[in-house]
């Protein structure tokens, strides 16, 4: 903000709090010098959802005390920080050889969207989104049956044999292993078993993830699988 628009964010706050108006010249002064030296990279308004006399209505909405520049200076930050919380870098256009364009790029697009110039690119809301998700993407998704294609899991099953494993074992109607805590190696849900390699004093050197459950794993999957079946089978008469 410019010394113009402080002032008329303290003619506006001088609205809302008779206290807060100076009436001697000098002090007026002071105060504007003050709250221009705290608030001059602060905008009075932005074109996405930023405004100072929102944050100053929301001071005396919520406090009895005169406001002071931390009072806006605090909700400029928040605003800030959700904004580039939201927002995911897109790829920038310059050619990525040229290692300078490229970052200033990337640094110019997230002053953009902190200062509330730009809206976030919010590629994470495609599947984090609280509101649902995206109706084409949903009908993308019934239509593949996964997020993954078939060709990519399949090119991926190498680099990832525990969760191959587990997949192939619930496409083919065998319980899920991962579904229960692993008693042998105390591996938790959804986490593959763990390979411990002892040391000659019997200390544990090395904890690695195994490709398969432990057997005893595999049964007890079973047998809860078939605890849920039987619950839910009516009873009968």
């Amino acid at each position: 903000m410019d010394r113009r628009e402080i002032a008329a964010l303290l003619a506006y706050i001088g609205r809302l709090d008779p206290r807060s108006i100076r009436t001697d010249e000098g002090e007026a002064r002071d105060q504007l010098a003050q709250w221009h030296e705290l608030l001059g990279d602060v905008p009075m308004a932005t074109p996405h959802g930023w405004d100072a006399r929102v944050a100053a209505r929301q001071h005396y909405r919520a406090s009895p005390y005169q406001i002071q520049p931390a009072d806006v200076v605090r909700p400029w930050e928040s605003y800030r920080r959700n904004r580039l919380a939201l927002h995911c870098d897109p790829t920038p256009s310059a050619d990525p050889d040229d290692q300078a364009a490229w970052t200033a790029e990337l640094v110019g697009t997230r002053h953009a969207v902190a200062t509330g110039m730009a809206q976030p690119a919010q590629a994470r809301a495609i599947t984090s989104s609280q509101e649902g998700i995206n109706p084409r993407l949903q009908a993308r998704l019934d239509q593949i049956g996964s997020c993954i294609p078939p060709a990519a899991r399949a090119a991926l099953a190498p680099f990832r044999p525990a969760r191959a494993a587990r997949e192939a074992a619930v496409a083919q109607g065998r319980p899920d292993a991962l579904s229960v805590r692993c008693e042998w190696c105390l591996a938790p849900v959804g986490e593959p078993c763990r390979r411990r390699r002892i040391g000659p004093n019997d200390g544990v050197r090395a904890i690695t993830p195994r490709a398969t459950p432990h057997p005893g794993r595999l049964d007890l999957a079973s047998q809860q699988a078939q605890h849920t079946e039987q619950a839910q089978q009516p009873a009968l008469a």
